[in-house]
């Protein structure tokens, strides 16, 4: 083991200039090359998939408790259903339920003096957590509630401030179509500005308060559209949804959807970044173990008369074999470490600066999202490590038809 890891290291670490250098060198670069692209493609499909269904789900909540309506459009006014508080305190006992809200929408038309741009006003009340709404703020704040009565404050998107030619702190007309069929006009004052980045939100919704809602529907203070929960992975969403709807308090009439059937066009579309994911690593791995393979065997050839030397010697065929197994080791470790190194250097730099930007209106991100899963980093260097000496060995092989006499006689 010795003589085989010193021969090894020598033809390794020769400075000699030769043909086997420079494609040692090539094998290394391409190994390198394999592994920074397998690390940097997971973090930024991590990332794409994580910061997406982020936005849905703070949009929207990871569930919804709704009246059932089988052929209601998923995005439209919701039936309403009485507010059920024994249900809510059993809904938290859940130990993944972070929090649950009342909400209701209603169909708008806000008016400017030029323009008018129609809306789904989403009602919330003052339990709500806008932290879930932070972080698509552009301008102003959120509505501040009244106990008394309901607030006159609104936030619309981008979009619509666009369309209306509005700025923060306007006010502007809104009219409701009242079940009566009456019109009801109402003035609110813009006290938010967001954007999502995902358009079908951003076109559609406005955000107020949910007693405006109620009083214009002739509700109750108890009447609401449904609940939204938010639970702490997103990952186990179906699964406290069938928990949540099987809860012997939750009533026959009521629906617990997660937010997957209410977007599936987007989840289907993410879930469709996994194969091309897994299509580009393992192009990755089948070009790093053809380099490798292609490198060894000029190496055996190259070393033919050295080997025809040891034989002669008395070395075995497993000995000689070791001598180049630890040699492509060397190649192959040399690479993973360079690869994984620029890799990781890479994806920080995108996090710090956001270099890599992105068509917003397609990917529903303006810069490329990265999150690094480290025992995905360990797995691709570990796996690529493992294949490529699996698959090195069959090369290997090319020792054990190499006769001494004449491999010393080749030149």
């Amino acid at each position: 083991m010795k003589v085989a890891s010193f021969i090894a290291n020598r033809i390794a670490f020769n400075q000699q200039r030769s043909f086997s250098r420079f494609i040692i060198r090539l094998s290394i670069v391409a190994t390198v090359i394999s592994v920074m692209v397998m690390v940097v493609t997971l973090a930024l499909a991590n990332g794409f998939q994580e910061k997406v269904a982020e936005k849905i789900f703070s949009f929207w909540g990871h569930i919804r408790i709704q009246e059932k309506q089988p052929d209601k459009a998923v995005i439209a006014e919701e039936t309403p259903i009485t507010k059920n508080d024994s249900l809510v305190l059993a809904i938290k006992k859940n130990p993944q339920v972070v929090s649950i809200h009342p909400f209701a929408t209603k169909y708008a038309i806000l008016k400017t003096k030029d323009e008018i741009e129609g809306v789904l006003l989403k009602g919330l009340d003052s339990t709500y957590d806008y932290n879930h709404l932070k972080d698509f703020m552009q301008q102003g704040r959120f509505i501040h509630f009244n106990d008394s009565t309901y607030s006159r404050e609104i936030v619309i998107s981008s979009y619509t401030a666009a369309q209306l030619k509005a700025k923060l702190n306007d006010r502007i007309l809104i009219y409701f179509i009242r079940p009566d069929g009456t019109l009801r006009p109402d003035k609110l004052t813009i006290t938010g500005i967001y954007k999502t980045g995902i358009e079908e939100y951003d076109k559609v919704f406005a955000l107020g308060d949910i007693k405006l809602i109620q009083r214009l529907n002739d509700w109750n203070v108890t009447d609401i559209g449904g609940y939204e929960i938010f639970i702490k992975d997103y990952k186990q969403i179906n699964k406290v949804a069938d928990e949540i709807y099987n809860l012997d308090k939750f009533p026959a009439t009521w629906d617990a959807k997660s937010v997957r059937e209410i977007s599936p066009n987007i989840f289907d579309w993410l879930n469709m970044q996994d194969t091309t994911r897994n299509v580009l690593i393992a192009f990755m791995i089948i070009v790093a173990v053809i380099n490798l393979i292609t490198c060894l065997i000029i190496l055996v050839l190259e070393r033919i008369r050295m080997i025809g030397i040891l034989k002669s010697l008395g070395a075995t065929n497993w000995t000689v074999q070791k001598i180049f197994l630890r040699h492509s080791v060397i190649i192959t470790i040399t690479g993973i470490l360079i690869g994984t190194a620029l890799a990781l250097g890479f994806l920080y730099l995108q996090e710090a600066t956001g270099f890599i930007k992105l068509k917003e209106e397609a990917y529903y991100l303006s810069t490329a999202a990265v999150k690094i899963i480290w025992w995905q980093v360990g797995a691709i260097c570990l796996g690529t490590l493992i294949i490529c000496f699996l698959v090195l060995m069959i090369p290997s092989y090319l020792v054990r038809k190499i006769q001494p006499v004449k491999a010393i006689q080749f030149r």
